[in-house]
């Protein structure tokens, strides 16, 4: 079976246990387990120790298809498989010590939290980190830190600040249970922190700087794109989802005193045409470009500029569409989507969360915008 034929297998469990995960707050370690023994998170390890190293297109598709059973799980699934991702560029050696065994699971943050002290062979760590979706379950688990050194923060030619991200036994880390939200309820997304924790130098990223060590194409495609290409397929899966629950809801329910289903009336059938058409374009192009840049990379080892900007904006075009379309059925559903058993709220409310993410946040336009303008812009970020 492909990760995608995978994902589809876990559908149906994942609609049926939507309401306990929800309320769980965290993705449930049986689950994870599941997910884990299937192979899913290991889609961007190198099969040089024991990974799928699936193209990319094949890893959109995978994560979109298991958001349709749930976002949240789907949101795990691309925090896991892209942390995890981060083995290609580490002593082989060692990645294949911490990824060898089938159930290890890896999550983390890349923002640059944390604090990072050079000492010699090692980094001495203290951060605390939001958003750490499904660390309940993971083995390992990183966080991006600023390198410090006597004088203050280490700088990059241009004057930028460097970070990478520092990978820590999961044992080492505190989680703290913050993440009481409105969408995405499921991904367990609480505070990691550690403080003056020992992490050797061979076991920290720098995403903008350190090539490749593993071979392979996959490993040359823009790694935040990849990361945003995840965000945007979770919001694919989501928004797809919300428009067959409407659809199968439309076709049974009549409102008081009607004898019309509400597929039967004219407006919503409009509308709901229109929700459908934006989000098949906008996942048309989305896979479009994903298509477009691996292409690239395949050709001539690299993708421009121009294409890792099409890359985000279609990947941030997406999760807005996406957002915009569960509101639109949502609307439609009337008075019986606001009761939390409805799908079509949460499926609103996780959408909405979504967009929030940095990778996919409105100002990606704005990046977009200035690359494919010709304007200066630092790219180390695409």
């Amino acid at each position: 079976m492909t990760p995608v034929d995978i994902a589809r297998s876990f559908q149906p469990e994942l609609l049926a246990r939507a309401a306990e995960i929800e309320q769980a707050r965290r993705l449930p370690s049986d689950l994870a387990a599941k997910l884990a023994g299937a192979g899913l998170f290991r889609m961007l390890i190198p099969e040089g120790i024991g990974g799928l190293q699936s193209d990319p297109v094949t890893v959109a598709q995978a994560i979109e298809t298991l958001a349709e059973g749930d976002a949240s799980v789907g949101w795990c699934l691309m925090i896991g498989a892209t942390t995890a991702m981060m083995s290609a560029r580490m002593p082989q050696d060692l990645a294949g010590e911490m990824f060898a065994d089938p159930a290890v699971i890896s999550g983390g943050v890349f923002a640059p939290m944390g604090r990072a002290v050079d000492a010699g062979d090692h980094w001495r760590v203290t951060g605390r980190w939001k958003w750490g979706s499904g660390s309940q379950n993971c083995r390992w688990l990183a966080g991006g830190a600023m390198l410090m050194g006597e004088g203050g923060p280490m700088l990059d030619p241009a004057g930028a600040p460097l970070h990478r991200m520092m990978f820590f036994d999961a044992a080492d880390v505190e989680l703290i249970d913050t993440w009481r939200t409105s969408g995405l309820c499921g991904t367990g997304s609480l505070d990691l922190a550690v403080s003056d924790l020992a992490v050797p130098k061979a076991r920290s990223v720098a995403l903008q700087s350190d090539p490749p060590i593993a071979e392979g194409d996959l490993f040359r495609f823009p790694p935040f794109g990849i990361l945003a290409m995840g965000i945007a397929a979770v919001a694919l899966g989501n928004a797809r989802a919300a428009l067959d629950v409407f659809a199968a809801q439309a076709a049974s329910s009549k409102s008081q005193g009607s004898q019309r289903s509400m597929a039967e009336r004219n407006t919503v059938q409009a509308e709901f045409a229109k929700a459908s058409a934006s989000l098949d374009a906008a996942r048309a192009r989305y896979y479009e470009t994903v298509q477009r840049v691996w292409d690239s990379v395949r050709q001539t080892g690299a993708a421009d500029i121009k294409d890792r900007a099409r890359l985000r904006l279609a990947c941030a075009h997406v999760a807005q569409v996406g957002a915009d379309v569960t509101r639109s059925v949502y609307d439609l559903g009337g008075g019986a989507a606001v009761f939390l058993e409805s799908p079509l709220q949460r499926r609103f409310r996780d959408a909405h969360v979504i967009t929030h993410h940095i990778m996919v946040a409105p100002q990606i336009f704005e990046l977009a915008g200035r690359v494919l303008l010709g304007l200066p812009t630092r790219d180390d970020m695409l």
